[in-house]
């Protein structure tokens, strides 16, 4: 199946719409091939303001209706407590908000961004999507991410060279409770190393102290600024250190 052949299938569809490489993607194919299509983002304390920023950028270059969904992932069950299996209860209760307002939107069909290249067994939230029967169709359609970024490249979206970026959770082991605080001091920290010209990063915490993760091409990035951040990054932890088994 193609993408337009799916869209003549489905041609009523609400996104699921994080303003990443592939959610991004299917929003343009969907504006191009659907009859009426509308994007739904939700801003929970997982999701840093940048996420939001670039979907609502997306979505006006698009000239696609986007709707914003506040939601408080913290108080959806078994959530902040943070078990190996989180992400199936946090998709649950995200997407659960997601499929309420878009039927109440008079949309029956649920897609998200999944492709061909994401294993359903290394994802606890792909459970989730399939048992609320939310459609993937970049993965139906055999759609891999090198492809999704060629084709938004080719498309124009400046979305195409976006980097992978998990939310804000998974930078808290499994099993320590998820705090505001803690979420907002991960934020804090990613957004000022993305101001020195770090990419592709993360700034793990575990009981309050951070450890670097870093592509190995930005560790000279890192010895530049090494005393900056750490002074910056002490305000927030108890310690900083860095992981030299480097981001591939």
């Amino acid at each position: 199946m193609t993408l337009q052949e799916f869209f003549v299938l489905h041609p009523r569809t609400a996104i699921a719409f994080s303003g990443g490489v592939d959610s991004s993607f299917l929003l343009y194919i969907a504006k191009k091939y659907a009859q009426e299509v509308r994007a739904y983002y939700v801003k929970s304390e997982f999701q840093p303001q940048f996420e939001l920023n670039d979907a609502e950028r997306l979505a006006k270059s698009l000239g696609a209706d986007m709707k914003i969904i506040s939601f408080s992932a913290l108080s959806a069950p078994n959530v902040k407590e943070n078990p190996f299996n989180r992400c199936y209860y946090c998709k649950r209760a995200i997407f659960g908000a997601i499929s309420e307002s878009a039927e109440a939107d008079g949309f029956s069909v649920l897609l998200d961004g999944t492709n061909a290249s994401d294993d359903a067994q290394d994802r606890p939230g792909m459970r989730a999507l399939a048992e609320m029967s939310v459609l993937s169709p970049l993965r139906e359609c055999g759609l891999t991410k090198s492809e999704i970024r060629r084709l938004s490249r080719e498309a124009g979206l400046f979305t195409w060279d976006k980097p992978a970026y998990a939310c804000l959770a998974t930078r808290i082991p499994t099993d320590e409770v998820i705090t505001p605080e803690k979420l907002t001091a991960t934020e804090i920290a990613e957004n000022y190393l993305f101001s020195l010209g770090f990419t592709d990063f993360r700034v793990r915490s575990q009981n309050r102290h951070a450890k670097l993760q870093l592509p190995e091409a930005q560790l000279g990035l890192l010895l530049t600024h090494r005393k900056a951040i750490l002074a910056k990054l002490k305000e927030l932890y108890k310690s900083v250190s860095l992981d030299l088994e480097v981001r591939e």
